[in-house]
């Protein structure tokens, strides 16, 4: 009876052990995973994972997204973008690199979020911001960005479908009664790039603007060089009180990243 009872035991203890490592296995990257938001309890946390589209929640009503683009200098490079939402709305900078990353996004935001998108804003021309715009235009979803960036873009003969609303050198758009703000501070990785801030959550989106920690200066092929270290300078005296900063590829940090951009082009 003794030996039964330990038997028995045993295996209940085995059941046990295996819901919980299944309960915490991270979801393949080939595979699909959604979480609802509001079954999301930490922080850093991934919340959606696919081929296409990475997505992470970094604070209350900041999310990062992941997608990927293949270049001919430095391969498949991971791309970011920032998602802010409050009170069921949302504006995104950058979209995913692509369509299929574009469409998951604005399907995930929908759904899982329930938000509504008020405005998709690229922090400059190149294909990393801009690569999955069209979906959004298809979409009915508003495409703002600066006259540099449109300029830009119209010089290298990148058109959509539907033209985007214009500003010049900053914007503020409501989202659920608080300011998300766009910003034009310098030349730096190209003559147009412009960040993401939002204040409630102290996040900063630097987009390419902003290295992250170890990485090396990237593409400079429209950059300046000479004035990146000022314009970044700019930013950290406007935000001192920022706490996130998601560069425009690598991992997320704080006001070090910006530190760290200073230095490595002075």
């Amino acid at each position: 009876m003794k030996k039964n009872l330990l038997i028995i035991f045993g295996f209940a203890v085995l059941v046990s052990i295996s819901c919980r490592h299944q309960s915490a296995r991270q979801v393949p990257v080939n595979e699909t995973s959604a979480v609802n938001a509001d079954a999301v309890q930490d922080k850093n946390t991934i919340v959606y994972q696919s081929g296409n589209l990475i997505i992470k929640r970094l604070s209350d009503h900041v999310y990062e997204h992941t997608s990927f683009l293949t270049t001919n200098d430095f391969g498949k490079v991971d791309c970011n973008g920032m998602i802010v939402v409050n009170g069921n709305e949302a504006v995104i900078f950058d979209t995913p690199s692509d369509d299929a990353g574009s469409r998951e996004l604005i399907h995930y935001i929908a759904d899982s979020l329930r938000g509504r998108i008020k405005a998709i804003v690229p922090t400059h021309f190149h294909e990393d911001c801009v690569g999955g715009m069209e979906v959004f235009i298809e979409s009915d979803i508003p495409a703002y960005a600066t006259e540099a960036t449109i300029d830009l873009l119209n010089a290298r003969s990148r058109k959509f479908s539907r033209p985007f609303r214009q500003f010049s050198d900053s914007l503020v758009l409501d989202i659920g009664g608080s300011s998300v703000y766009a910003a034009y501070f310098g030349e730096g990785h190209t003559k147009d790039n412009i960040v993401g801030y939002f204040p409630a959550d102290g996040a900063i989106f630097g987009g390419c603007l902003i290295k992250a920690e170890g990485a090396g200066k990237g593409n400079l092929d429209d950059a300046n060089t000479a004035a990146w270290p000022a314009t970044v300078r700019k930013i950290k005296q406007e935000y001192p009180h920022t706490k996130i900063v998601i560069p425009g590829h690598g991992e997320s940090g704080g006001m070090g990243l910006l530190d760290y951009t200073i230095a490595l082009f002075e």
